[in-house]
């Protein structure tokens, strides 16, 4: 996301209900060019962000291996597997029946249900499997044993790039979202590199949280489990909310866990969660191709996801309806051009808008690619493109040579993908190669 990252752009977990030209139902994302905000839905984000964001009961998985107390939980896919569960006693009543999903604010949606027998929690997974969630469907639920809360803390570790440190973060207002909490009940620790967490820290958080003698020796080992979680799993976040005292003891009752994407070859056991897949973003994900589906007409292929973001504003902007996003990353490698663009035939667009910044990526490269691509794919849509970068002049020229049109301006070309989308204009043809580009 280093791209739009540095056109000033802030991320958001969930899209609004409407921000500029567009509507988030249609897109499940959106752009705020007024805020400089770009709203990003469990769906796009799992694709998008260089992290792997795990569902809860993955993240209690790692909590527990590590030795932090977590409930005895049972997940479960529809009703009927809940009601066996009940009766072989692996699942726990009461219980809090909780649906996995990618983002927050579960409570509020009424996707965590209480239920004081297993007949109410057998009705509560059938109301939420196959639901959608933020614009994920449920497809796994969570039964969790019910607990006596006597308090509900807040503990995490996370990266603060301000600082290039991790940050120790600790409040005894737990249960709530973390950016809800006044500053002054948030306590703030940077963590030195060298170091690592140290005693002082630990007690420093103890005097906040104000707990029991028991409670406290818990806290000591909850604190070490959880920076040993963040250097050994790679991890840009751990967060326990709430970590509940139950009696006399400290327990796990949620956790969110966020590893470093370009770490999972350390970590085989921990591959990237996505919401519900269509069969070809399945197929894409197989083959390691950043391929979303968003159920517009027009293919966009870029490479770079903030450079894909502004491509589908544009598009937006000039009337068009994206419908398949593909993101060729950093690569220019002509065989991994001709797969994805395969990829994308079989989604079957009106039109595809080719977008390439050529920085470490070669133009002529990704150029090569895409003719040989034509060749085998023989796509009947009409494909326009926008080359700029590295070695363009050759891109421009191999591309004109097939037949593809390539312009220098942005909106220009976006314009021409509409009026292609919509049936108003035919395919152009390609332009004359200037100084700069093609007009």
């Amino acid at each position: 996301m280093g791209v739009a990252s540095l056109l000033g752009y802030k991320y958001v977990r969930g899209a609004p209900s409407r921000v500029g030209p567009f509507s988030s139902r249609e897109t499940r994302a959106a752009a705020d060019p007024a805020t400089r905000t770009l709203y990003l839905p469990p769906k796009w984000r799992a694709r998008v962000e260089t992290m792997v964001l795990l569902r809860e009961y993955r993240g209690k998985e790692i909590l527990r291996k590590y030795g932090v107390p977590v409930p005895s939980g049972k997940v479960v896919h529809s009703g009927a597997e809940a009601a066996a569960a009940f009766t072989d006693r692996s699942a726990p009543v009461p219980c809090v029946v909780k649906a996995q999903v990618l983002s927050g604010g579960r409570g509020k949606g009424g996707f965590v249900k209480v239920a004081n027998t297993a007949l109410e929690a057998v009705a509560a997974v059938d109301a939420m499997i196959g639901k959608e969630f933020k614009g994920e469907k449920v497809r796994e639920v969570l039964l969790d044993p019910k607990a006596a809360i006597a308090r509900e803390l807040y503990l995490s570790v996370t990266v603060d790039r301000s600082s290039r440190k991790a940050l120790l973060m600790a409040s005894a207002q737990g249960g709530m979202e973390v950016e809800a909490l006044p500053a002054e009940k948030l306590l703030k620790l940077p963590i030195h590199p060298l170091t690592g967490l140290v005693a002082y820290e630990k007690r420093a958080v103890a005097k906040e949280f104000g707990l029991p003698p028991d409670a406290t020796r818990d806290l000591d080992r909850i604190l070490d489990a959880l920076w040993t979680i963040f250097e050994k799993e790679d991890a840009e976040l751990v967060e326990i909310n709430p970590l509940a005292l139950v009696g006399d003891h400290l327990q796990a009752l949620d956790a969110k866990v966020i590893l470093e994407d370009d770490a999972m070859f350390r970590h085989p056991d921990f591959q990237k969660e996505h919401g519900e897949l269509s069969p070809l973003e399945q197929k894409a994900h197989d083959k390691g191709i950043a391929f979303v589906e968003i159920g517009g007409d027009i293919g966009v292929l870029a490479n770079g996801a903030g450079l894909t973001m502004a491509t589908l504003d544009v598009l937006y902007q000039e009337g068009g309806k994206p419908g398949i996003f593909l993101d060729l990353g950093g690569t220019d490698d002509p065989k991994k051009v001709v797969e994805a663009f395969l990829m994308m035939t079989e989604a079957k667009p009106k039109v595809v808008f080719i977008n390439i910044f050529g920085g470490v990526t070669r133009c002529d490269t990704v150029a090569s690619g895409l003719v040989e691509a034509l060749k085998q794919a023989k796509p009947d849509f009409p494909l326009v493109a926008r080359i700029r970068g590295n070695n363009e002049k050759e891109g421009i020229q191999i591309l004109r040579a097939a037949g593809i049109g390539s312009y220098a301006d942005l909106a220009e070309a976006a314009r021409n993908v509409v009026a292609l989308e919509q049936g108003k204009a035919k395919a152009p043809p390609p332009p004359a190669i200037v100084a700069g580009g093609a007009r």
